[in-house]
């Protein structure tokens, strides 16, 4: 008994290192546009990139990037600004002239198909100064670190702050809206139980459209720690503003957006 244990024991560990791929139903690759275009304060604001890939299969280890399309921006004025793909399906524009509240329309060729979007330049008012809180978090134990910004009173603003953790290699994202803070100061906050004194953040503060709040506000309700249960809804395709003028039934995923930012670097107390 002892020795048909063992052997039925080390049957079971051995099965447990087998991988198993599963077969799964693949779909045609479609477009993924990642256009944001950013303006960062006191900067000319002119070189602007635009990154094109496709969707892959779930074992696929490479992204497949897209280097053959045609991408121009018009402004509503009738400015035209070419984007030249470099590598890796990265495409450049190195004299963009961004102006604020100016609309803007993104056009891409690609595969005998138009794919179209627009937006209108978004400002912001930027970072007024940042505060440490050695007592914030779910726990109040956390260090915390609040980006304080001065909201535009009498206007509808939205806005998106990023935060880079450089030291644990860590990117968060928080939206906010002004509806209950409109005209006042008001902060943004990270905080993570691996922060630690010495940590260098990179804050980037973006006022972003109202539809580009929802957009994320979408994202980031089905992305977030809702903990996939057995009685979870199934996430929706969530689509963003660029439009597939030639055939809409093989819509894009990303997003054409313009946003003015601020940044600034923040070495944790």
């Amino acid at each position: 008994m002892k020795y048909l244990s063992l052997l039925f024991l080390t049957s079971v560990l051995i099965s447990c290192e087998e991988v198993i791929e599963l077969n799964l139903e693949e779909s045609s690759p479609r477009l993924v546009v990642d256009a944001s275009l950013l303006w960062y304060m006191d900067t000319p604001g002119n070189e602007q990139k635009i990154i094109l890939t496709e969707t892959t299969g779930y074992y696929e280890d490479e992204i497949a990037t897209v280097s053959d399309a045609e991408i121009n921006i018009r402004s509503k004025n009738g400015e035209e600004f070419i984007f030249k793909h470099q590598e890796q399906g990265i495409y450049t524009h190195t004299s963009f002239k961004p102006k604020f509240e100016e609309e803007y329309t993104l056009e891409i060729k690609y595969k005998e198909e138009i794919y179209t979007a627009s937006s209108n330049f978004v400002p912001v008012s930027g970072i007024d100064f940042i505060e440490q809180n050695n007592e914030g978090g779910f726990t109040r134990e956390d260090l915390e670190i609040e980006p304080f910004f001065t909201d535009p009173k009498g206007e509808e603003n939205f806005y998106l702050f990023t935060f880079k953790d450089f030291s644990i290699s860590k990117l968060s994202l928080e939206i906010y809206e002004d509806k209950f803070t409109d005209g006042n100061q008001f902060s943004a906050s990270y905080s993570d139980e691996d922060l630690v004194p010495g940590d260098e953040v990179f804050i980037t503060m973006e006022g972003i459209s109202k539809a580009f709040y929802n957009y994320l506000f979408i994202l980031r309700s089905q992305g977030g720690d809702n903990g996939g249960g057995p009685f979870q809804s199934q996430p929706a395709t969530v689509k963003g503003n660029i439009i597939n003028q030639s055939n809409p039934e093989n819509y894009p995923f990303g997003y054409f957006r313009l946003s003015e930012a601020d940044s600034t670097t923040y070495i944790v107390q």
